[in-house]
């Protein structure tokens, strides 16, 4: 027999086995000795009162064994199935590519960057020579943005599908089994990379495919309907179905759809600056206590406020975390965060962005590359302001609202370095005045968040894709070519790991629907 029930606990006991059973029976007005196990289905961190405290909702097992689940993958091999060719090796590619396997398909991933390991080096010359490969950085290469930008799973799309297939297929490839109790599950930018690598052999010893350093450079459409694909080395690969699942900043996809007059167009994004304070700030002012002790992790935030019409929010906080170079191109400044799995680093950042739409943009609506134009627009002036070798722009965080320039900037984590400069001089002045109306809001609201300790630097302006691939909502096809499938973020349908892992693992379902 098996009951559920919440219980709350002070830090300190939430992984005290003894505690909680004596919690469960408690709350269940049961005998201790009756309970013979205890399963934690979830488990979240609540600091709305003065106490800090953990909730968790358990299963309890009375007079009854309970027996661990088992995350193993067990996968029929697909060698000689009829193939789907995937364009990107990103979480949508990747649980598109698991997704086929399970239905028969035979998966074969078109990657433009390198293998995870490979990619370090590239990485390595971004953050201290300032030197970017197009083809492999912090966006491109094997396992998309993700892998080496935190690995956050948290996610507000649970109707799209389920989570906890996702979250299971991580736990199944090495993940801690602590990602499917969590609130806010995190697996970590220093253990993702070795969940990926698990993921490839799963393909590839499910007789899959996978090729790196391999640009799809064009669409085989015949009357249409999609054929194949054209790589990089002139060849033609061959299949009735294409998932387009390449990540919101794989301009030259967009370019190449737009040159074979396949339908894009213009999508609204936000964009802003990455704020980072030091973490004890943060802690201070979430968990109402000078210090977090070790029984509590770095604190997180969300914060959002109305300004003249439109959102300005906090977008992908990484408490003790790290600002990362993520441009894509020589001569533009892209700044994204990520935290390790322990999240031990002493900074904590934020994107704080404000929501652009349409007709905040000079230009015409039906030009597809409005947005993404203008987004260029303000990586390149942020490049310009820093002086060159990804030096990005800061400005301490009370300087930036009283319009002055820092006379120097604090420590922090940016590795290429930063250069005091007045970001109104980068940012446009809708962008920069409404981010400059909510940072005292946000002080209120959070205490010592308004602060000069705080540093902005710039530019915050892949929170996504400018530019979106339409498709039918019933069959995920694109409108114009049957067996063309966008898909993940790339394509607008997607933002973040679990969102875009279930896009991938819905258009592989799809898939299956139009080659059965």
């Amino acid at each position: 027999m098996t009951k559920e029930t919440e219980i709350v606990c002070p830090p300190g006991q939430h992984e005290d086995e003894a505690v909680l059973k004596q919690l469960a029976a408690s709350a269940l007005n049961i005998p201790l000795k009756n309970i013979t196990a205890l399963k934690i289905l979830k488990r979240s961190i609540d600091a709305r009162g003065r106490r800090v405290v953990y909730r968790m909702q358990v299963r309890v097992f009375m007079q009854e064994a309970y027996q661990p689940e088992v995350f193993t993958v067990n996968y029929p091999n697909v060698q000689f199935g009829r193939p789907v060719i995937i364009v990107g090796a990103g979480p949508a590619g990747l649980f598109a590519a698991l997704q086929c396997i399970e239905l028969g398909l035979k998966p074969v991933v078109i990657e433009r960057g390198k293998d995870v390991k490979q990619r370090r080096r590239d990485l390595a010359n971004i953050n201290k020579q300032g030197l970017v490969n197009p083809e492999s950085n912090y966006c491109f290469g094997e396992g998309g943005a993700g892998t080496y930008s935190d690995g956050k799973l948290y996610t507000r799309s649970t109707k799209r599908g389920d989570v906890n297939q996702v979250l299971k297929m991580f736990v199944a490839h090495g993940a801690a089994e602590d990602i499917l109790i969590d609130a806010r599950p995190h697996i970590g930018t220093n253990k993702l990379p070795q969940i990926i690598t698990a993921m490839r052999e799963t393909v590839l010893n499910a007789g899959g495919e996978i090729l790196f350093d391999t640009k799809v450079t064009q669409l085989l459409v015949d009357f249409g309907k999609i054929k194949g694909v054209k790589i990089s080395s002139g060849e033609k690969m061959m299949a009735d179905a294409v998932i387009l699942a390449t990540g919101h900043s794989a301009r030259d996809v967009f370019e190449m759809l737009h040159s074979q007059n396949i339908l894009i167009e213009a999508k609204p994004f936000a964009l802003g600056v990455r704020i980072e304070h030091p973490q004890e700030i943060i802690d201070r002012a979430q968990y109402h206590c000078e210090y977090r002790g070790p029984d509590l992790p770095p604190s997180y935030y969300s914060l959002v406020e109305q300004v003249d019409d439109r959102g300005v929010f906090s977008f992908c906080m990484c408490p003790g975390g790290i600002i990362a170079p993520c441009s894509t191109e020589a001569g533009e400044i892209v700044v994204n965060g990520w935290s390790p799995s322990k999240r031990n680093n002493p900074f904590a950042n934020s994107g704080t962005v404000v929501q652009i739409n349409l007709e905040d943009v000079a230009g015409d609506d039906n030009d597809p590359f409005k947005m993404l134009n203008f987004q260029k627009q303000v990586e390149q002036a942020a490049f310009a302001a820093g002086g060159g070798n990804l030096v990005a722009p800061g400005q301490r965080m009370v300087d930036f609202v009283q319009n002055r320039l820092s006379t120097d900037l604090p420590v922090n984590s940016y590795l290429p370095g930063t250069k005091s400069v007045e970001l109104k001089e980068v940012l446009p002045n809708w962008i920069n005045e409404r981010l400059r109306k909510a940072l005292p809001v946000f002080g209120k609201k959070m205490k010592g968040y308004y602060t000069n300790e705080a540093i902005l630097v710039g530019v915050e302006s892949r929170t996504s894709s400018p530019v979106k691939i339409p498709r039918d909502k019933e069959t995920l096809q694109h409108p114009q070519v049957t067996g063309l499938f966008p898909c993940g973020e790339g394509a607008g349908y997607a933002g973040g790991i679990i969102s875009a892992a279930i896009d991938g693992i819905n258009c592989a379902s799809a898939a299956l629907k139009i080659l059965s």
